[in-house]
């Protein structure tokens, strides 16, 4: 799995386009937002294929900013905290999360600076149960 970082201008169907460039090029979107800070519109969203959807919306004129590999966690929902306990192993760790979001499955899909630290913790935490 994929993250892409997309620039999309702050206008009326920059957003539609977009989806349009992957429907197209019958990419799927696995999870992910848009929203636009500072005035410029900017969006993280998750592909099984990160080259396909790099592809797809370079061929429409859409700007990927980078494309990075992520750690994809599941947490559990009835227990309390599990968002906090997560990060703060993370932060202990000195792993800085840049980008957090949620995929279609409702697991927690991360973008660090440090995969490879990250993915350990990670890979740790759900050993432990969380």
């Amino acid at each position: 799995m994929k993250d892409l970082a997309i620039a999309l201008e702050n206008r009326p169907g920059s957003l539609a386009e977009m989806g349009e460039a992957l429907g197209r090029a019958g990419v799927s979107i696995e999870g992910g937002g848009a929203w636009v800070a500072g005035g410029e519109g900017i969006a993280h969203f998750l592909f099984a294929d990160g080259g396909a959807a790099r592809a797809a919306l370079e061929a429409a004129g859409i700007h990927v900013l980078a494309e990075r590999d992520v750690i994809v966690q599941r947490l559990k929902q009835a227990v309390p905290g599990q968002l906090g306990m997560l990060t703060r192993r993370m932060a202990d760790a000195g792993v800085n999360i840049e980008v957090l979001y949620s995929d279609h499955d409702h697991q927690l899909i991360l973008v660090v600076d440090d995969v490879v630290k990250g993915r350990a913790i990670s890979e740790a935490w759900s050993r432990e149960g969380g």
